[in-house]
């Protein structure tokens, strides 16, 4: 495993810990910036929106499913449960890295529907 795969695999985990300064001290460059369109695309507006979410959600739970690299890319498959009841969601987080700090975030989800058709499931 890469040291960057591991850098978005631990900064994932905890921020789902709720260790959010911590992982943004030691893993996040300077000049980050993110992509999620529903906060400002600054590291301080993500930050802020993640700790709200962790005071809001102290039960969540994050399971790392699939890792990918490619280059300074790297691509995390993920469920992430808001409670123990919470279907979840099934997120893809895409990093960048620059000198094994991430300098840029995408993320992209769907909601675990009650019913699914799809045999194969979301996991």
């Amino acid at each position: 495993m890469t040291a960057e795969k591991k850098i978005a695999i631990s900064f994932l985990e905890m921020v789902a810990s709720a260790q959010i300064e911590e992982a943004f001290k030691v893993y996040v460059a300077e000049d980050f910036k993110h992509h999620n369109p529903y906060f400002k695309g600054d590291a301080k507006s993500l930050k802020d929106a993640m700790l709200e979410d962790a005071q809001n959600n102290p039960e969540k739970e994050l399971k790392i499913l699939r890792s990918l690299a490619d280059e300074e890319f790297i691509a995390i498959h993920s469920h992430v449960k808001q409670n123990l009841a919470d279907l979840g969601f099934v997120l893809v987080h895409f990093f960048k890295f620059k000198d094994q700090k991430i300098i840029e975030l995408w993320d992209v989800g769907q909601e675990i529907p009650d019913e699914i058709t799809n045999e194969n499931g979301m996991l």
